[in-house]
């Protein structure tokens, strides 16, 4: 008569939501798990990544520096009139652009990064949260690049940041895991279906310009009902004025949509472990 062994898998038939205080233990113990799995997984993505392109790192802070110096050129030629109060106009536009990059990469990376492991998905059993985990750490690789840039931006322009600069990581982090737990949840759904992948480009592009990425953000109008019900908006906002002004104005905001996030990163999380087995297994039939 066979015993089970302390390492060994017992697969149950039934939904794992009959018992969801299990399912999240479970969910929790496999993220600590696979950490050292996730690091390994971002040095392999992070090196493949930029071993085949001619431009390397470059394409890390391209996309914030080319809208950045499209909105100069609109602005210094007089093709449109933004105000920014205090700030600098050229500093407020580079600093919203490259905030605005770290959330859309937050966003996309974990589907890249899912979508390029199906194959390894399924052939190998492991611990499916280090795909989730290896992008959350392959945005603070981007963040950690555009920093630099941000620095030296602010070098030349000859600004001073605030003495809450410092605050401005925990913005950082409040804005990527937005992302992330949007990527997350998107993620079993663009292993099925390409249109996920191509459509989010599309909605990023359109979501940019319903933010005060490049403009200060209003109350009034269309623009300011979608301001006030955009969820990044005050992440935005608050993390741009801790680098800029040190202002707090959006700070409740702020942590209220954090707060939100958090519970949401749950729920993400729930769908990502409940629905990628499904996917893998349409994948593999």
């Amino acid at each position: 008569m066979s015993e089970n062994r302390p390492n060994s898998v017992v697969y149950r038939p039934g939904s794992p939501l009959r018992d969801p205080a299990g399912l999240f233990r479970k969910l929790g113990a496999d993220l600590l798990a696979c950490r050292e799995l996730a690091w390994r997984l971002l040095v392999r993505n992070i090196s493949a990544r930029y071993r085949q392109s001619l431009l390397g790192y470059f394409w890390a802070i391209f996309p914030p520096l080319a809208t950045t110096a499209i909105w100069l050129f609109l602005t210094r030629e007089r093709v449109v009139t933004i105000s920014t109060g205090a700030v600098p106009y050229p500093v407020f536009l580079i600093t919203g652009t490259i905030l605005w990059q770290t959330f859309v990469d937050a966003i996309q990376i974990p589907v890249r990064v899912i979508s390029e492991s199906k194959s390894m998905l399924a052939k190998i059993n492991f611990p499916r949260e280090a795909l989730p985990l290896t992008a959350f750490a392959e945005c603070w690789f981007n963040v950690g690049i555009r920093a630099l840039i941000l620095a030296a931006a602010y070098m030349y322009l000859g600004f001073t940041p605030a003495a809450t600069v410092g605050f401005a990581v925990a913005g950082l982090f409040a804005i990527i895991l937005l992302g992330v737990m949007i990527g997350v949840f998107l993620s079993p759904f663009a292993l099925l279906y390409q249109d996920v992948s191509n459509g989010l480009v599309l909605i990023c592009q359109i979501w940019m310009y319903c933010s005060p990425v490049i403009f200060l953000p209003r109350t009034d109008g269309w623009i300011g009902l979608l301001n006030r019900w955009n969820p990044i908006s005050p992440l935005l906002c608050q993390t741009r004025d801790w680098m800029t002004t040190g202002s707090h104005e959006f700070l409740p905001a702020a942590s209220s949509v954090f707060l939100l996030t958090c519970a949401g990163m749950s729920a993400a999380f729930l769908v990502y472990r409940i629905g990628l087995p499904r996917a893998i297994e349409r994948l593999s039939s």
